[in-house]
């Protein structure tokens, strides 16, 4: 077995950088299939070139400036050390957590050169194919960091609540007490509602 794997290495070793990345991501993805782990996403991270990595349009974390200035500076001096989180649709891969890691990936020259061109991802399990279950994958990570957007949170709410989801079900998928999902839904409901009336001044004494 040990005489195998070093006759791989070497045959690795003499391909170009592109050709030995695209022939380890296929051998971890062989790998994974037969892994005893292979329900966990984890247990497969590969590297793609960053143009298959395309950002979500749901996205409700928002990261200051000085945050995403630390976010690249620990990029920058250890290294990527959690994937970016996607879903394989279409020949590409939608963010589903690592918004923020995605964009360092792409827009830092001195990492973007160091790393090839390529960002490291783990896919979800291919189950939680519809958008409502991408969603909720997304906000179930940002929420057990405790980052979201009350305004974007509101808005992804009614979306799934349009997608025939109850309120018990967003609840349960996105870890929230049956009063917060009602607030939050009331925040884009109240707004819809009056977008469209006028208001009188306010009465001044005279």
């Amino acid at each position: 077995m040990q005489y195998i794997i070093e006759s791989l290495l070497f045959e690795l070793a003499k391909l170009d950088v592109h050709e030995r990345i695209n022939a380890m991501n296929y051998i971890k993805e062989r790998m994974h299939e037969i892994s005893p782990m292979k329900n966990e996403p984890v247990d497969c991270v590969i590297w793609v070139k960053n143009d298959k990595v395309i950002a979500n349009d749901y996205n409700p974390n928002s990261v200051a400036p000085p945050e995403m200035d630390l976010l690249e500076l620990s990029i920058g001096a250890d290294g990527f050390t959690q994937p970016i989180v996607t879903f394989n649709e279409n020949n590409a891969y939608t963010v589903i957590d690592g918004f923020h890691r995605n964009r360092v990936g792409k827009e830092c020259k001195e990492i973007t050169d160091r790393i090839k061109g390529y960002l490291p991802i783990t896919t979800i399990r291919a189950d939680r194919e519809d958008r409502s279950d991408r969603i909720a994958a997304t906000i179930r990570h940002n929420r057990a960091r405790g980052k979201h957007r009350i305004d974007s949170m509101s808005e992804i709410i009614i979306e799934l609540k349009r997608r025939n989801w109850s309120d018990k079900k967003i609840g349960k998928e996105l870890g929230m007490e049956p009063d917060e999902v009602l607030r939050l839904a009331q925040i884009i409901g109240l707004r819809d509602a009056f977008k469209d009336k006028e208001f009188s001044k306010a009465w001044e004494p005279e």
